[in-house]
């Protein structure tokens, strides 16, 4: 109770109660050069030399016109450190400080961060200071982790120029010790961009010239040995200096019997029984005939125009065969004219005449019964597709795509080029006539599809999307509405043929595997199929309706590259393969 009462001390109560210290816990806002002026209840800021108004940040309409001065001044108010409204572009607030963006080289970064680390001390970012142990600063000489200090470099050994120079540094210290003082910490310093250069070597340092013999100067030992060798090498690779020429002279075989029959007509003449019985086609069901001439793979097959009855093949080992298909399924003749493999073969419309094209950079016109070649064109360029002008008042007119980007045109009876098509940022693969032959429509290795008027070099349509892949074969749909291209993301994808040449992205043909490989497409005569090949050997049919596979069967060991429907035989196609054979189905 004593302790009680000297809480109710009277002096106690006469001491006077000191107030705790204010704390202001509004933020700091500068108000340099404003003054607040309170207008009719509302607070506006106004400036000392011009009027400037608050706008809420968080207002979507403002009903004045604002001033330049009103649109780009900085945010009132004050700055939270973690939320992102209020700050100035690319500055960022961290949770211990103010962090600024600072750019430093990578190999100096690497540098400082690494002496740290091993040696205890770094330079400051700024570079006005040392961050580390002072005491570890001077054990190291100040070096980094990519210096060597003095003490530890390796002297060169002396030699007499050495020693001479040193006898003139000991004779001059004066200038030898400015030049130590300028350039000796660079000189022995392995770092450092001087000693790079005057240790450098070439990369032909070391090598010895080995000059060619003088044939002057040969003994006849070596003559004779040097003809002995070369003349065992050519045997080794079976070489012959005329091999080439021989390659090179256009000829042709006929194998039949007789190019003329009893009466005097042609070999290639159709036979009258050959028609057509009706428009519906069927999917083939069992193999029926295999022709394997051709000791390579197969690049295109082509059947006769109009009747079928011949059947024309392309091959890389540089040949060209046409097979009887409707009675003895023999080779009826053997083309040679080609040095190298061929890329593409086109009858004309009556198929009296035909083109291929060849690695070897050369198109050549053939006459398809006597095998003599008509003409000769070249650019000095490999030529992808050939392509006969559809119109029959137009059959002197060829359209070549190139590996220069180019479309060409030419004239066959005079052999000039009468027009290039040149818009194309890779090789072109296809030309397809659409809109009764008064365009036609170009695919390339730049993943893209053009339309192009015939005769005028201006792509009138531009068909290219992020998602479009390069399309090495295009088929034209027999009523001449859409055509279809093989992607090279295994699918099929079809296009209208109408002024906007859109595409139809329900109709989607997939299921095969051709990625890499340019397997043609093709149509069967009535529409109803469209047809391929893929990279495993099989083809494949599916429903132009229901854009469906119908029937897929196993045709080829290797790539199925060539699929031909016969045009009068409903239910006949002809496939070609990487396997050097032509295989007919029916």
């Amino acid at each position: 109770m004593d302790l009680l009462a000297q809480y109710s001390d009277e002096d106690d109560e006469a001491q006077s109660i000191q107030p705790l210290p204010a704390v202001e816990v509004a933020p700091h806002v500068d108000t340099t050069g404003l003054t607040l002026v309170k207008d009719e209840g509302k607070a506006l800021v106004v400036a000392t030399e011009k009027t400037f108004q608050y706008i809420d940040p968080n207002s979507r309409k403002v009903f004045y016109n604002p001033r330049y001065e009103n649109m780009y001044a900085p945010v009132a108010g004050p700055e939270h450190p973690f939320n992102k409204d209020g700050l100035a572009d690319g500055l960022k607030n961290h949770k211990q400080g103010f962090v600024e963006d600072s750019h430093i080289h990578s190999f100096s970064f690497d540098e400082q961060y690494n002496t740290f680390h091993n040696y205890g001390y770094a330079a400051e970012p700024s570079g006005q200071g040392l961050v580390g142990s002072q005491g570890r600063l001077e054990e190291h000489e100040g070096c980094t982790v990519y210096d060597v200090p003095d003490r530890k470099r390796k002297r060169p050994a002396k030699t007499d120029a050495a020693e001479e120079g040193a006898e003139e540094a000991h004779a001059a210290p004066e200038e030898n010790e400015e030049d130590d003082e300028l350039f000796g910490k660079e000189t022995n310093n392995p770092s450092s961009e001087m000693w790079i250069s005057n240790n450098k070597k070439s990369p032909w340092a070391g090598r010895v010239e080995v000059k060619p013999l003088d044939p002057d100067q040969l003994t006849e030992e070596q003559k004779e040995y040097m003809e002995y060798a070369k003349e065992k090498r050519k045997a080794k690779r079976g070489y012959r200096e005329d091999k080439e020429e021989e390659e090179r002279t256009d000829k042709s075989f006929f194998h039949g019997k007789s190019e003329k029959d009893y009466a005097g007509q042609s070999w290639m003449l159709p036979p009258k029984e050959h028609k057509k019985e009706n428009d519906h086609t069927f999917i083939p069901k069992k193999w029926i005939h295999t022709w394997s001439g051709h000791t390579k793979g197969v690049s295109a097959i082509r059947f006769f125009p109009k009747y079928g009855h011949l059947l024309l093949s392309a091959s890389m080992d540089s040949k060209v065969k046409i097979w009887d298909v409707h009675n003895s399924g023999k080779c009826m003749r053997t083309y040679l004219g080609h040095s190298k493999a061929i890329r593409d073969i086109t009858f004309n419309n009556d198929g009296s005449r035909f083109l291929t094209a060849s690695w070897d950079k050369n198109i050549k016109l053939w006459d398809t019964e006597t095998g003599q070649v008509i003409n000769t064109i070249s650019t000095g360029k490999t030529p992808f597709v050939v392509k006969f002008h559809p119109d029959e008042d137009k059959q002197n007119v060829l359209l070549a795509g190139f590996s220069d980007k180019k479309i060409v045109q030419f004239d066959l009876n005079t052999s000039d080029m009468t027009q290039e098509y040149d818009q194309h940022l890779g090789a072109v693969n296809t030309i397809t006539f659409c809109d009764e032959n008064r365009r036609f429509i170009t695919t390339s290795d730049d993943k893209t599809i053009r339309v192009w008027e015939y005769g005028v070099p201006v792509v009138i349509k531009y068909i290219a999307d992020p998602g479009m892949h390069s399309m090495p074969s295009i088929a034209m749909h027999p009523n001449g509405n859409w055509f279809v291209a093989q992607s090279l993301d295994n699918q099929i994808v079809t296009y209208s043929t109408k002024e906007r040449f859109r595409i139809n992205r329900k109709k989607r043909f997939a299921g095969h595997l051709n990625a890499g490989y340019a397997c043609q497409v093709n149509f069967s005569p009535d529409g109803r199929f469209v047809i391929s090949g893929d990279s495993e050997g099989k083809m494949w049919f599916w429903d132009w309706k229901s854009h469906k596979v119908f029937r897929s069967f196993k045709a080829h060991d290797q790539v199925c590259i060539g699929c031909e429907w016969h045009p009068l035989e409903q239910s006949k196609i002809a496939t070609c393969s990487w396997d050097g054979l032509i295989k007919y189905w029916d």
